[in-house]
């Protein structure tokens, strides 16, 4: 059986009974190895962590959930208190991106966007997928995977960022000139990080940040 097979037929189980014993949904939480809330919490993030690496290492398809557990010390039965599947964990690792600039947008309100204030967004936003930036690199690997999951409060929120963003730049208070140049220096910050792929995987975050900053600079002064 190849690695792939083994791993799809490891976490796509025909039926519950079909599961390990120790691998039930209904997992004691005292299985997780450090027990309480801000624990569960750790375990949870690590196991993405973990996933993460996996993922970039092996591919989506040819890892599988004994292996994550594995790599962690823990039981299967630790893996599903936390996630239900192998998707939900490649869902989860999708959804950091979301964070990105979201709390910056929520706290700018109903009021005109400013330059300066635009700006600030933006070295937000970077110091935030710079330190995401295996998350761009399991895209760029795992696109298939990816593109199959479909879920209604995924889009939901991603649509939500999205009007976000249009709402600020699409703004008749602030100047036309200042928008496009908004729009302009959050393209670079996307184009640079995200649809890069792999060609600055070589820079350094602090290097590349640093780059990334002068050129936002640069468009927003025009």
């Amino acid at each position: 059986m190849t690695q792939t097979a083994r791993a799809e037929s490891e976490d796509h189980p025909a039926d519950a009974d079909a599961l390990d014993a120790d691998a039930s949904v209904d997992a004691d939480p005292a299985a997780d190895p450090v027990p309480g809330a801000a624990a569960a919490v750790n375990t949870r993030e690590r196991i993405l962590d973990v996933a993460l690496d996996l993922f970039i290492e092996q591919g989506f398809d040819g890892t599988s959930l004994r292996q994550i557990a594995e790599q962690l010390g823990v039981t299967k039965a630790a893996l599903y208190y936390h996630f239900t599947s192998k998707d939900d964990i490649l869902m989860a690792l999708h959804m950091r991106l979301h964070e990105f600039g979201r709390d910056a947008l929520v706290r700018m309100g109903e009021g005109p966007v400013t330059l300066a204030q635009w700006g600030e967004l933006l070295d937000q936003i970077v110091d935030q997928m710079l330190a995401q930036r295996k998350i761009f690199l399991m895209h760029e690997r795992n696109q298939a995977a990816l593109e199959k999951l479909h879920r209604k409060d995924h889009d939901a929120e991603h649509e939500d960022i999205q009007n976000q963003f249009r709402r600020v730049l699409a703004d008749p208070r602030v100047p036309l000139r200042d928008r496009v140049r908004m729009a302009a220096s959050f393209g670079v910050v996307f184009s640079s990080l995200f649809l890069s792929g792999e060609a600055f995987s070589s820079t350094t975050n602090e290097e590349l940040g640093g780059m990334l900053r002068d050129v936002i600079r640069s468009v927003l002064k025009g």
